[in-house]
């Protein structure tokens, strides 16, 4: 009866697909996702982005805005397949949602825009995925429109991205003409007649047959180079079967090696219903993902992906309905009940669920239980935030949370009217709950309430929902950027002593500190760069490990604030040379003590440079409007990095601090008559100059 029991259940996971969508924003993620629901018959209505009626962004700020700015879950069902899909945003200022995403997620499409080809968010959501570990098809999208080259965006797939793409897609026709696809597997041609919701398979055009049977050997060429068993079949009959190239390009998926490559356009509905075909195919169900690990006790434990497991789930994101408080988990193993107990093991604190919600945007349906394997939101956890770890009372295991980038921008808010200043302070505290990548703190110096985040949009986003959502208004500052200080010329040596007597125990500790910069610590990686580094070098034992311990704590403790201007400090070595105790004053107390007093002391001594946020900045304009953008950019401390050239206009890269970026948007349209268009993409910190304040 287990037996049988458990053959079911692994047949129902392997029917399951957690994918993401991820691009950079305008690559027409939202539509690839509404004909998905419309292919899958999830909506009898497809969905436009343009006209407001969009399942996926259900938000009024989104529909206004004509953007994804919540990461947004919905559920259909394609070939017997459940699929699981989330809809992320692909403005820079809403990273983080992507971030919260990727971490639940087993597979993903990444959509590109065939004229763009890749574009600066779809490149560092891609690096994200890559971090995760998340399996990937790609879908060269808006192949109707003027100037667009599927080779010249999968060129700059190969060249950005550093991934091996695996067309296996021919298009029949090009911009306007565009029609369909010769599947190049089958050697079958796919075409979409004008208003039709499906293709019509046929022999492939005459005219294309020899460029399908190029595109169709080269395909087989890459394959072979990269897969033992494709290798060995071309090796020996010159070819490769179909049914060959389907097992080695979902193998080759999954493990990262390649990335298939599809085509169409979304918003014609040409193309989807391959794309669906591929997710199935070559994206990976939960039982193909390495099973979660977690800490129990300080050891690390292994949940496999099995229904008769220890329950445990991830709550990846927390959000206010008007039907509730909703917590959307990812369930790793066991099974969820509606009413069931569970323990939010990092707080230490059990809650009861009320209802399990199947969810498909602001629209939801109940069922009874649910998985190892699943998507779900619940109602009833009136306090787990996102990144907790829910799990049986009786199997406690803790998961590793999203990471949760710092901010980088502030902004000083109050409520128009006194009386509303509680009011405000609730729906701040709910906001950050809601997202942690929103930090609300009071200016000990002002008194006044202080809202940080990812960037300007995602502040006005934060400030608009506040007087949307609870009806009140807010006043809001001039955007602040988070500065940080550095080390650029280290001291050695330094010696702290602390002593303190009091009448009862005494404290003691005497350590010696060598400061030195840590490489990378700008940011110009791209990455952030390393923050801090703690190290030991005392021998004989004249520092016990509990207390060099101690002296680590409290040195981060001293990082907080910066001889500066009281900047949280990065980008430094810290090395305990040598130190002293006493027999009976000493304690982990004592050497924190030291540890903070000395590093502060010593980065006094140091060489300090204050260090600012920048962002990679595209520009989009008319080529009669280069000079006047170019002079503008420079006016901003902008470096140009590169320019190129499209039909009618041109692109133009730079480096700019992000303090001199805001209020850009109306500057650039004012310059272009509308016509200008620009992203951004966060690349780190860089030393200020000194007329920067902050000092």
């Amino acid at each position: 009866m287990r037996t049988e029991l458990n053959r079911r259940l692994t047949s129902t996971l392997n029917g399951v697909r957690n994918l993401g969508i991820l691009a950079h924003v305008d690559a027409g993620k939202t539509t690839v996702t509404e004909r998905i629901l419309y292919a899958t018959g999830t909506t009898h209505k497809r969905g436009e982005v343009h006209d407001g009626t969009t399942i996926t962004d259900f938000d009024p700020q989104e529909r206004d805005r004509g953007i994804t700015i919540f990461a947004a879950a919905v559920s259909c069902t394609w070939a017997d397949h459940r699929i699981n899909l989330i809809d992320t945003p692909g403005h820079v200022d809403f990273a983080d949602e992507v971030e919260r995403s990727l971490r639940v997620l087993d597979g993903a499409i990444a959509v590109f825009d065939a004229v763009a080809g890749v574009e600066p968010q779809s490149e560092s959501v891609w690096r994200q995925a890559d971090r995760h570990g998340v399996p990937r098809i790609a879908f060269v999208n808006k192949l109707d429109r003027v100037g667009a080259r599927l080779d010249s965006a999968v060129a700059s797939i190969r060249e950005r991205l550093h991934t091996v793409p695996l067309v296996v897609q021919l298009p029949i026709g090009d911009e306007e003409r565009f029609t369909g696809v010769v599947d190049l597997l089958r050697m079958r041609a796919l075409v979409w007649a004008d208003g039709s919701d499906t293709y019509e398979e046929g022999e492939v055009p005459e005219e294309l047959r020899e460029e399908a049977s190029r595109r169709r050997r080269l395909l087989e060429e890459a394959v072979a180079e990269l897969h033992p068993v494709a290798l060995e079949e071309f090796c020996a009959r010159s070819t490769l079967s179909a049914q060959t190239l389907a097992v080695a390009l979902r193998d080759l998926t999954r493990t990262g090696e390649g990335v298939v490559v599809l085509c169409g356009s979304a918003y014609r509905n040409r193309g989807v219903e391959p794309l669906l075909e591929a997710v199935v195919a070559y994206l990976p169900s939960p039982l193909d993902v390495p099973p979660v690990r977690g800490t129990l006790g300080g050891e690390v434990e292994e949940r496999a992906v099995d229904p008769a497991a220890p329950f445990a789930a991830l709550a990846f994101k927390v959000t206010a309905t008007p039907t509730g408080r909703l917590t959307y988990l990812r369930l790793y193993s066991g099974t969820l009940r509606k009413g069931d107990t569970v323990l939010d093991a990092g707080a230490r604190r059990s809650e009861r669920v009320g209802r399990i919600l199947r969810v498909q945007a602001d629209r939801q349906v109940d069922v009874d239980e649910a998985v190892a394997g699943d998507i779900v939101a619940v109602i009833g956890l009136k306090a787990a935030r996102a990144g907790a770890t829910l799990c049986a009372p009786g199997a406690p295991l803790v998961l590793e949370p999203p990471t949760v980038a710092d901010p980088v921008v502030s902004v000083a808010v109050e409520a128009g009217r006194n009386t509303d200043t509680e009011r405000l302070m609730s729906a701040l505290a709910r906001l950050a709950e809601e997202d942690p990548s929103l930090a609300v703190r009071t200016d000990p110096e002002t008194g006044q309430t202080v809202l940080s985040g990812m960037g300007e949009l995602h502040l006005e986003v934060a400030a608009e929902k506040i007087r949307r959502a609870h009806g009140l208004e807010v006043r809001v500052g001039r955007p602040q950027v988070a500065l940080r200080e550095t080390v650029v010329r280290g001291v050695a040596g330094l010696v702290y002593r602390h002593v303190k007597q009091d009448g009862g125990a005494g404290q003691f500790a005497h350590v010696v500190l060598t400061v030195e910069p840590l490489g990378g610590a700008d940011g110009q990686d791209g990455e952030g760069g390393a923050e801090f580094e703690f190290h030991s070098s005392v021998v004989g034992g004249r520092v016990p490990q509990e207390y060099v311990r101690a002296v680590a704590a409290g040195c981060r403790d001293a990082l907080t604030e910066g001889p500066l201007g009281g900047h949280p400090v990065t980008g430094l070595r810290v090395t305990l040379t040598d130190g002293a105790t006493h027999s009976k004053d000493s304690s982990e107390m004592a050497f924190r003590t030291a540890g903070r007093f000395a590093l502060r002391e010593a980065l006094r001594a140091c060489a300090m440079v204050l260090l600012e946020p920048v962002a990679e900045v595209t520009v989009t304009v008319p080529d009669d409007a280069v000079g006047g953008v170019l002079g503008d950019l420079a006016a901003r401390r902008g470096q140009v990095s590169g320019s190129t050239a499209r039909p009618g206009t041109a692109v133009v890269t730079a480096t700019v601090p992000l303090a001199e970026l805001f209020g850009y948007a109306t500057r650039l349209r004012s310059r272009t008559q509308g016509r200008g268009t620009f992203t951004t993409r966060a690349t780190g910190y860089a030393p200020a100059p000194s007329t920067v304040p902050g000092r």
